[in-house]
């Protein structure tokens, strides 16, 4: 770039190079510490958005200059009691940076902030008047509603909230996760716990959380919004979904019991004729089983004289020249037990003197 300055021989100002190079401000920070620090002695009484309204510097763009100022400690103001007990605002602007204590100290010596005696009047405060700042609104600014909201105010430590229920905790939740969507949503405890009974019920309709959720952050108007709890308690009323319905119900008929079956009747017990035994001996009856023609007694003694006789048999001993002597005597215990023992002894002698045995 082609670079040309004359200096200035009179009507001019000394910026310092730390001021006009300084890497915080910006330029409107910058025109402010180069106007004010040139102003006669006559005109510094003045506020600082009074100068900066000369010099084309309004509304937000001043906001922002002024704030820059004060961090870096060329603007300090302070507020003081003043007359009649009223209070005002003091500034110190200085075209170095200062430290807070530096401007304590500034103060001090220009008599700044000494007590003033009350009002000798009674009462101490008369007729109210008008306001010393503050007057104008800024030219650049909406003269609209304000979209200022301030925080929410913080729940006080020794209060405790009231346990919530499962459905209650949960709608809690989707409220206070309202912020994530948009900033302008954020609620505070306080806040989510009044709006709380009408959540719930969206629950009871039929309605999820991921369901309520959606309905609550869609669709938000255009800008900010002013007033967060304001806002979803009127979409929490006018959005309600309609209550279900309750289905009739109607009574199930209820068949008669089938009579019980009646229970089939037991066959009647099969008794065992009397009949005559066929055995030996003296006649007597018995109940026959399957057909059987001789008692229990008589077949026993019947397989025991069959048993004797093979028995006999194999022993070479004649037992049938009196068979039904035989058969009789089984009948006795000490019939023809000792009788065929008695044979077996004599056979055994017989055989031996022959040179025989049974093989056993």
């Amino acid at each position: 770039m082609l670079w040309h300055a004359i200096a200035p021989v009179r009507r001019y100002t000394k910026v310092s190079h730390d001021v006009m190079r300084h890497p915080r401000l910006n330029s409107d920070a910058k025109v402010l510490i180069s106007y004010v620090q040139g102003l006669p002695e006559g005109q510094v009484d003045r506020a600082l958005s009074e100068h900066a309204r000369e010099v084309g510097i309004k509304g937000r763009r001043y906001q922002a200059a002024k704030e820059l100022l004060v961090v870096n400690g060329f603007v300090h103001e302070r507020k003081v009691p003043g007359a009649r007990g009223l209070w005002a605002t003091h500034q110190l602007f200085s075209n170095v940076p200062l430290s807070d204590a530096d401007a304590r100290a500034l103060w001090r010596e220009a008599g700044v902030g000494v007590d003033t005696a009350p009002s000798a009047q009674s009462p101490a405060v008369g007729e109210p008047g008008g306001r010393s700042v503050g007057h104008q609104l800024p030219v650049d600014e909406e003269l609209g509603e304000n979209s200022f909201r301030p925080p929410t105010q913080a729940l006080d430590s020794g209060v405790e909230l009231a346990a919530l229920s499962g459905e209650e905790a949960q709608v809690e939740r989707v409220l206070l996760s309202l912020r994530e969507c948009r900033r302008d949503l954020r609620l505070g405890v306080a806040e989510a716990r009044s709006l709380v009974a009408l959540a719930v019920e969206w629950l009871r309709r039929g309605v999820s959380g991921a369901e309520l959720r959606q309905v609550l952050s869609s669709g938000l108007p255009p800008g900010r919004v002013r007033s967060a709890v304001g806002f979803l308690r009127h979409r929490l009323v006018q959005k309600m979904p309609e209550a279900p319905v309750p289905v009739p119900v109607l009574p199930v008929p209820v068949p008669e019991a089938a009579p019980a079956p009646e229970p089939a009747p037991e066959p009647p017990a099969v008794v065992a004729p009397i009949i005559t035994c066929q055995g030996p001996g003296n006649e007597h009856v018995f109940r026959s089983y399957g057909g059987a023609t001789e008692c229990a007694d008589c077949q026993q003694a019947a397989a025991w004289a069959r048993w004797a006789e093979r028995r006999a048999a194999d022993l070479g001993i004649d037992l049938a020249e009196d068979a039904a002597a035989a058969v009789e005597a089984g009948r006795d215990p000490d019939g023809w037990r000792s009788r065929l023992a008695a044979a077996a002894a004599s056979g055994v002698g017989t055989a031996s003197e022959t040179g025989v045995t049974d093989g056993t």
